[in-house]
């Protein structure tokens, strides 16, 4: 089934009242799981409602899952002045704990997103070192990619980047993509041997404008800070846009594809990251740094599995 536009209509607001909720994973068995600035990780129940689940610490900001159901949490913890590690916490034993804090001797201030490939490594980016990440919004090149082997050794494998932000693997875990927050793009990465990367390139165009200090005010449908990415079944790269209230996804020939747009901002508020899940991995969920609450909808195309939702 190709790309079609999912009306704001068409989303249901579930875990109303959570405290922002930038990111949701969903397990192999379908528990859905949730940022929450107010503990380690919040459940959503399929009756909407949801339930705080360990210590409270930092910012939570995006999530993802390992094989063995314990959710990975890059702690913004810029966004409260704190350290901002890698964590995993386990909802089978409540157990919150720090994976990286310092890599090659950059202390971690805001890792952003957390992903796995098929071979253990968790991909993970350290969006700025600046004093407030609103400062790092400037296109200043401070953000790195690292990278947690099997073994334990951890490295810096990409540098030089503009407020890294989401990333995806591709489904052959060939390609890692990289969302660049004030450079209004998406980069790519060749995956190689012992957990490296290679050069980075742009994929796709440019999404938008950014706002320069004492310019003219950009119109909001075409502010292009690209955060959460998602890679679906059919290799379209979704890519939230939360300036804009908006979701595009890059097919794989390189066209831009408007997915969702809410020019009121009332429904889909500031999405920062897609996630599908359910049986056929057709539930689509958003998350927010503005919204008081989750997006859930059904998918035109069904989501590329994460390896913790492989058989």
């Amino acid at each position: 089934m190709p790309l079609a536009p999912i009306p704001p209509s068409a989303f249901t607001k579930v875990a109303v009242g959570i405290d922002r909720p930038e990111d949701v994973v969903v397990s192999r068995d379908g528990r859905v799981f949730a940022s929450d600035h107010q503990c380690a990780v919040a459940e959503i129940f399929p009756d909407g409602s949801f339930k705080r689940l360990g210590p409270r610490g930092g910012a939570p900001n995006g999530i993802n899952m390992d094989p063995q159901g314990r959710v990975l949490i890059a702690n913004f913890g810029i966004y409260d002045k704190e350290e901002g590690p890698l964590e995993r916490f386990d909802p089978a034993t409540g157990l919150r704990e720090t994976l990286v804090a310092e890599v090659g001797g950059k202390r971690l201030t805001s890792a952003n997103y957390p992903v796995v490939d098929r071979a253990g490594n968790i991909w993970c980016a350290n969006s700025t070192h600046a004093e407030t990440w609103p400062q790092a919004l400037d296109g200043r090149a401070d953000g790195f990619v690292f990278v947690l082997r099997p073994d334990g050794s951890s490295q810096v494998v990409a540098e030089g980047l503009k407020f890294p932000n989401g990333l995806a693997l591709s489904a052959d875990d060939g390609f890692l993509y990289c969302a660049q927050t004030s450079g209004a793009d998406v980069m790519r990465f060749r995956v190689l041997a012992g957990g490296k990367l290679g050069k980075g390139e742009r994929y796709g165009p440019v999404l938008g404008k950014l706002q320069g200090r004492d310019e003219p005010p950009v119109a909001k449908p075409d502010l292009g800070y690209t955060d959460g990415v998602g890679m679906d079944a059919l290799g379209n790269l979704w890519v939230c846009l939360p300036g804009a209230d908006k979701v595009v996804a890059i097919t794989p020939s390189g066209e831009v594809v408007t997915v969702i747009h809410d020019p009121t901002g009332e429904i889909v508020n500031h999405p920062t990251n897609v996630t599908w899940g359910g049986p056929d991995l057709t539930d689509l969920y958003i998350g927010s740094i503005r919204a008081d609450y989750v997006l859930k909808a059904r998918s035109p195309v069904a989501g590329q599995p994460h390896v913790h939702q492989m058989a």
